[in-house]
């Protein structure tokens, strides 16, 4: 039962940094896009 429970939290212990890096670099992506369609709209304006 230890095994299972030392298994159990070895797991969680990597996966929620790995959650994380997903997580900010999705949003590293939207804010990306984000600011390359306001340099598209200013682009056009000009």
């Amino acid at each position: 039962m230890k095994k299972l429970a030392a298994l159990l939290a070895v797991t969680f212990a990597f996966t929620i940094p790995l959650a994380g890096c997903n997580t900010m670099k999705g949003a590293g992506q939207d804010i990306q896009k984000g600011g390359q369609k306001m340099e598209d709209a200013a682009q056009k304006k000009q």
